[in-house]
């Protein structure tokens, strides 16, 4: 078997990416973090169900812990640890 060069040792080494969480998501994320359509999410939206975004320059972006609250209103604010208080 041939010898590797320091090159190609440094082509296959693992690439290492740094995760950063975030607060605020898109309104594609927001749906998907909750775990509905984008259809479906501006329904809940419209209606209350979920909070309503904001804006920090041209971003439109929902809160996390506010997605959080409104979900566990709809799944039952009785559960431990609720942040049904959102609104």
């Amino acid at each position: 078997m041939p010898k590797r060069s320091p090159e190609d040792a440094a082509s296959t080494a693992p690439v290492r990416a740094e995760v950063v969480p975030r607060r605020g998501l898109s309104r594609q994320e927001a749906a998907r973090y909750v775990g509905i359509s984008t259809t479906k999410f501006d329904d809940l939206v419209r209606e209350g169900e979920m909070p309503q975004p904001f804006r920090i320059g041209s971003r439109t972006i929902w809160d996390l812990r506010k997605l959080d609250a409104a979900f566990d209103l709809l799944s039952g604010p009785e559960e431990p640890n609720s942040f049904a208080d959102w609104s």
